[in-house]
């Protein structure tokens, strides 16, 4: 059985650590509410950006345009696989990595995919990290994303991202992150970035409901050209996307940051009460102890 000077030091310790989970708590919560408001200015750039791609698409731009001389669109043979893995660089957020990297080998898996035709970009430490073990081609890293990432700061991730793809180094991109809901939960999504279909962006547009709301016009006047406006608009939208994802990721880090160093608060909590409970039975042994020898000593003396 633990001493009372033991269990008091558990207690001390603890105490300690309950008060630094608290401490990371608190600001993961505040890093959480500025990228929220941050994010949220995004959005609406984001959203009508896609609404004018939806226009597009609804107008039949892409089926009249010549593909060959649009690399976003190009449709190849499939030799080698992009996956760009959006993790954190730190633990201490709970699931949060495990969840990506689980499910992003599960569609590895899915999509027979290994590491002679598929090739990573990884932004965050722990997916390079984990990919590099494992002996995939990790031909992109990006650590050090800051808390409330600017496109500014992205921006070389997203134009190597598109340069690699026009360059034919992968012939494929899906993108893979942990999707924000709120502040206890999150989503694990896989978005097929490139190559852009026609398809994809009807999909990702809504209804034919919602489009109606919109008021999309079934004709455009182009000018100069079909080709020229897609080239313009595309790899905007692309970039957006990949902004986005990471933009939507880091704030997911942050909410499951939050959640973790609250469980760890509330554990340290539970078990300074059962350190505490354990030390006051042991103390009121002791005393119990003490005066049953007192007593005994005084009856002898009698």
């Amino acid at each position: 059985m633990a001493s009372l000077q033991d269990i008091q030091r558990r207690i001390s310790s603890t105490k300690k650590t309950r008060q630094i989970t608290s401490a990371m708590q608190m600001v993961s919560t505040a890093k959480l509410s500025q990228i929220q408001r941050y994010s949220t200015g995004y959005q609406e750039y984001a959203a009508r950006l896609e609404a004018v791609v939806e226009h597009l698409v609804s107008a039949h731009l892409f089926d009249n345009a010549d593909a060959k001389h649009i690399p976003l669109i190009a449709q190849r043979p499939i030799n080698k696989t992009g996956i760009l893995v959006v993790t954190s660089d730190r633990g201490l957020v709970g699931s949060y990595n495990a969840n990506v990297i689980k499910q992003t080998n599960e569609l590895m898996a899915r999509l027979n995919l290994n590491t002679t035709n598929t090739t990573i970009l990884a932004v965050g430490g722990n997916g390079a990290d984990f990919y590099k073990k494992r002996g995939f081609e990790v031909i992109l890293e990006h650590r050090g994303v800051s808390d409330v990432p600017s496109f500014n700061e992205i921006r070389s991730v997203i134009k190597t991202v598109t340069s690699l793809y026009e360059n034919a180094v992968f012939d494929a991109l899906h993108v893979v992150y942990n999707h924000f809901i709120n502040r206890l939960t999150s989503e694990y999504r896989d978005v097929q970035l490139l190559p852009l279909t026609g398809d994809t962006l009807n999909a990702m547009g809504g209804t034919e409901e919602q489009k109606a709301e919109l008021n999309i016009q079934s004709a455009y006047e182009i000018e100069p050209d079909t080709t020229a406006v897609l080239n313009v608009v595309l790899p905007q939208f692309a970039q957006s996307l990949v902004y986005e994802a990471v933009l939507d990721a880091k704030t997911a880090e942050h909410a499951a940051s939050s959640t973790a160093m609250k469980g760890a608060t509330d554990n340290a909590k539970d078990l300074i009460g059962r350190l505490e409970l354990q030390f006051n039975r042991a103390r009121q042994a002791a005393i119990t102890t003490e005066i049953t020898e007192i007593t005994g000593g005084m009856a002898a003396l009698e």
